[in-house]
């Protein structure tokens, strides 16, 4: 059995972590949410409290991809309306499953 690993760690000096919650109250808009961080995240985990679907983003995927479980226990590779990195936050597709109309979203992000 052969196991290939690859580990990278953030410099001593700089490691970022920001959290928080997002609520659209209104009907969720055709746009995905855009979320600044003032870094680009390495890695993103966005949850819906609501319904406890999740969906995680891990440095080198592609854009809009993410790695989704839902409540019910269904896991998933998401290659579309997932978790897209920028220099200074990300954004959060509109998969149907995650953005929900009035459901409670908390994210963290480490970069």
């Amino acid at each position: 059995m052969a196991i290939t690993a690859t580990q990278s760690k953030a410099p001593a000096s700089v490691t970022n972590i920001a959290m928080g919650s997002y609520i659209d109250t209104g009907t969720v808009s055709a746009t995905a949410a855009r979320l600044y961080t003032g870094f680009k995240p390495r890695y993103v985990k966005v949850f819906n409290e609501t319904s406890g679907d999740q969906i995680e983003w891990f440095e080198g995927m592609t854009a809009a991809y993410g790695l989704k479980k839902v409540a019910a226990g269904t896991n998933s590779e998401i290659t579309s309306l997932g978790i897209t990195v920028y220099n200074d936050g990300f954004l959060i597709g509109l998969d149907t499953d995650i953005r929900v109309t009035s459901e409670q979203l908390r994210w963290l992000a480490i970069g």
